[in-house]
């Protein structure tokens, strides 16, 4: 466990940070604050390197909540920075615990920096994942042909089997088996999509060398979008975020946003 160092501000009443460096004493004289540690002085705040403390590097960190309307079930878009630089970003809710946003992916639009927030998912599937907007079904199968790699799997056109519009290449490709279909199974990874009812084709190719085939050639097909490359957000009743940014230079921030959208089940 790491150990820190608490600071309390008199303007403020209150505890208000946490420093990286565990000192073996510490004393403030003639305007300047000093420590030791391992035998060694230290003059603080002295250095042009922020956040370097002892011969050592480290990132500055900031810990807070979202907590608007507590008792409304919401998904937490995107993050807003009213600062001078972009920090990495990782958001977990009572319900979510994967949202996250690099610090390369903030785009500055006027005077801020904005981005969506991204979802690390995990393949397989987790059991929270099934209920939330990323998971889409197809339908039953009535054929599933081809070779490991690329397997072809067929659905009805008489009655209409609609695969959607939704689905896209890379998005990750799960069966249930009757009589339940109450657990997903993974199959792989979306290659192709090809719709052309006239010419008899409504089916997807599936690179199942990750996952398994299914054992019946009709099982019920559902799919869960790219985590990374949708934007779902982050689905609960608060966000905790935690930002970390590794610059060495001076930098402000003044106030986080972020979008929210009240979720309709």
């Amino acid at each position: 466990m790491a150990n820190y160092t608490l600071t309390y501000d008199d303007g403020a009443k209150g505890w208000v940070s946490f420093y990286s460096y565990n000192p073996d004493w510490m004393i403030g004289m003639n305007n300047y604050f000093y420590t030791f540690k391992g035998g060694n002085i230290w003059r603080h705040n002295t250095n042009e390197t922020r956040n370097n403390f002892y011969g050592v590097q480290y990132n500055s960190r900031i810990i807070s909540v979202i907590n608007d309307k507590p008792l409304e079930n919401k998904l937490f878009k995107t993050i807003n920075i009213e600062g001078d630089d972009t920090w990495d970003a990782t958001l977990q809710t009572d319900i979510q615990t994967t949202g996250f946003i690099n610090a390369e992916w903030f785009e500055k639009k006027e005077g801020s920096y904005f981005a969506f927030v991204r979802n690390s998912g995990e393949t397989p599937a987790a059991a929270g994942e099934y209920p939330l907007r990323s998971l889409n079904g197809i339908g039953t199968s009535i054929n599933i042909t081809g070779l490991l790699g690329s397997r072809v799997v067929s659905f009805s056109i008489n009655p209409l089997v609609n695969i959607g519009s939704i689905i896209s290449i890379g998005d990750t490709i799960y069966y249930s088996l009757p009589p339940t279909y109450a657990t997903p199974i993974l199959f792989g990874i979306v290659t192709n999509i090809e719709v052309n009812l006239p010419k008899g084709e409504n089916r997807i190719i599936v690179d199942d060398t990750t996952g398994t085939v299914p054992p019946i050639s009709n099982p019920y097909v559902l799919y869960i979008k790219n985590s990374v490359a949708e934007s779902h957000g982050v689905l609960g009743h608060y966000c905790v975020f935690t930002i970390e940014n590794d610059n060495t230079n001076p930098i402000e921030l003044f106030a986080i946003e972020s979008e929210i959208m009240k979720s309709y089940p």
